[in-house]
């Protein structure tokens, strides 16, 4: 393994939600294996030691996690480049379907397939654990809208709530692998990210706001309504940096609009001004727009019945816990 390759976890081989005492003892057997004096290699050995170090100090392993620090299992990176693609420019909307004739092809609505697969033999035979245990791997929502800061709070948990279970009713039952991951910290600043849908090699990140009834006009940076503008949740930047440290995904982002009597087809939000063939890093929806552009969007990319576990865990890193 190498450091650009490997994360701190796959070094030591233990799953992202090892305890302290699993890092001791999964540190002690890699050391001995990895030190010179045992005939391993010098550059190894201080990979092992520095993934010690960072995952035993609780501020650092914070920090690490929400980096989403890379790292993919030699196996996972084996078996992806089986469906490589070349990730559409974050905001894309063009199919980047992978397929090979004589080979069935995959849809949203088959069973969901793990890669790498979760075979027990073989990590009793390499001594290697999964990332993250097959029920969390396994599971289709991580997280839930947590209070966080002083002011506001209860409102945005509030139209947080409606979009978990807009999503969850509407979006997941059709798309087995697909996995909603709420509360990320953001790569791109100290904020959060609401929630992240991903599913095979693309990933949505949505924000949401609660607004009255009525016509809304978006020009691709702000809202008008009655004469007043409304800025939405700034989503590009993150969007951006998220495809920077996901390169084979294809990423963007989904702001919705939320109605106060939940009617999912309000307000009403018309598209003006848009440049001719401009890419959209952002779109801004109502709750049934969201649900009609995800099952689109997650449903036209390449392998999307497939739970890339690397890619999940690291997201799952990445999520605010205070």
């Amino acid at each position: 393994m190498t450091e650009s390759s490997s994360s701190h976890y796959e070094v030591l081989h233990v799953a992202v939600t090892a305890t302290d005492k699993e890092i001791k003892v999964a540190y002690r057997r890699a050391a001995r294996t990895a030190h010179p004096d045992h005939g391993g290699d010098a550059a190894a050995f201080r990979q092992v030691t520095a993934a010690y170090e960072t995952l035993m100090d609780p501020n650092r392993r914070k920090a690490y996690d929400r980096s989403y620090a890379a790292g993919r299992a030699n196996a996972s990176t084996a078996a992806a480049s089986e469906a490589h693609f070349d990730a559409p420019a974050a905001g894309s909307h063009a199919s980047a379907t992978v397929h090979r004739p004589g080979t069935p092809r995959n849809t949203a609505g088959d069973p969901a397939l793990y890669l790498p697969p979760y075979d027990a033999a073989e990590f009793q035979a390499t001594g290697t654990v999964p990332l993250i245990p097959f029920s969390q791997a396994s599971q289709q929502v991580h997280g839930m809208p947590r209070k966080r800061g002083i002011f506001g709070a209860e409102a945005r948990i509030q139209r947080e709530m409606r979009t978990v279970q807009l999503i969850t009713r509407q979006v997941l039952p059709g798309i087995p692998a697909a996995r909603l991951v709420n509360g990320l910290q953001s790569p791109a600043d100290n904020s959060h990210i609401d929630h992240a849908v991903l599913s095979g090699y693309r990933l949505a990140l949505i924000g949401s706001m609660l607004l009255p009834k009525g016509a809304y006009a978006w020009d691709g940076q702000a809202l008008r309504h009655g004469g007043r503008s409304i800025a939405p949740p700034q989503l590009a930047h993150v969007v951006r940096a998220m495809q920077d440290i996901f390169p084979e995904l294809n990423v963007t982002g989904w702001t919705v609009i939320h109605s106060p009597d939940g009617n999912l087809h309000e307000p009403v939000i018309d598209r003006h001004r848009r440049t001719a063939g401009a890419g959209e890093t952002v779109q801004v929806v109502n709750a049934a727009g969201l649900v009609r552009g995800l099952k689109h969007f997650l449903s036209a990319g390449p392998a999307p019945n497939t739970v890339n576990v690397p890619i999940l865990a690291r997201l799952l890193r990445g999520m605010h816990t205070g």
